[in-house]
């Protein structure tokens, strides 16, 4: 529940940031309107690009559930990975989170609705596919590996960050009209560069041990999206977008804080539907 409440106090911040920019504007003169702030709700699906997985763990603890103490440093080359969309689950109200949702709230600063920021939160699920063949190159216990085999959950790793890969973002706003028949409805296209931090709950079966994690800001993310945005009914708007964005998850946590690490990036593309209020 951490990231819904992070979530809550930046809506919260950007609609105090509106308020005061409103204010400004009707400062200067009464005949120009205030700016457009805007939230919206949608789903998403992901396709993610290979990866190398390094997983260390040198603290050396002893697991019961294992019989062994930890001391592995290794990496796993070009493993790939698919989204976990959950689509089956929309039809439920109460699990209406448990697809890959996106939430949007943003501010246009100008009548023309030219410019803006928006912040953006994107629960995407990144799962590492079983029993493919890989590369895996390290030391487990003291025993050098440098081989290709099998990924196999039951005595190696099954990894994934499915509550979820979490991807927040500050985006800027550039807006073109392409159509504009009334004041009531038009089409636009917009482009979003922007930067944040990922936010996983990572999964993970190790050796047969299975935890899963905490959420925690465990690396960086850069992206770009763009697509056709349409406003209607003057309070109505709908996107259609696509996404691309670079995700380097620097610490995720394997078997508990302190016990294992794994760093990894990636790249991934995105294509949402979102449908909103505007204010």
């Amino acid at each position: 529940m951490k990231f819904y409440i992070l979530f809550l106090f930046s809506l919260f911040a950007l609609s105090s940031f509106a308020q005061t920019e409103s204010a400004t504007t009707g400062t200067v003169t009464s005949k120009k309107k205030r700016g457009n702030f805007y939230a919206a709700w949608g789903y998403t699906r992901c396709w993610y690009s290979k990866s190398d997985i390094h997983f260390i763990d040198k603290s050396n603890k002893y697991h019961p559930a294992t019989g062994r103490y930890n001391d592995y440093d290794f990496t796993i080359y070009d493993a790939k990975a698919k989204d976990r969309p959950d689509f089956d689950a929309i039809k439920d109200v109460i699990n209406i989170t448990i697809p890959q949702f996106v939430v949007h709230a943003g501010y246009y600063f100008n009548n023309k609705k030219d410019f803006g920021i928006e912040i953006n939160y994107d629960h995407a699920k990144y799962v590492v596919t079983n029993y493919q063949k890989v590369h895996i190159k390290g030391n487990f216990n003291g025993n050098y590996v440098d081989q290709d085999t099998i990924l196999d959950p039951a005595n190696l790793v099954h990894f994934e960050h499915t509550d979820g890969a979490n991807f927040w973002m500050v985006n800027f706003i550039k807006r073109w009209k392409l159509y504009e028949p009334s004041k009531y409805f038009n089409v636009g296209f917009v482009v979003k560069p922007g930067a944040g931090f990922v936010y996983p709950r990572t999964d993970v079966t190790m050796f047969g041990e299975r935890l899963n994690n905490n959420w925690h800001i465990a690396g960086w993310i850069v992206g770009v999206e763009s697509g056709l945005r349409v406003e209607f009914l003057k309070h109505g708007m709908f996107e259609f977008v696509g996404k691309g964005v670079y995700a380097d998850y620097r610490k995720c946590l394997v078997l508990g804080k302190g016990n294992g690490t794994a760093n990894h990036h990636f790249f991934a593309a995105q294509l949402t539907m979102t449908l909103g209020l505007m204010f």
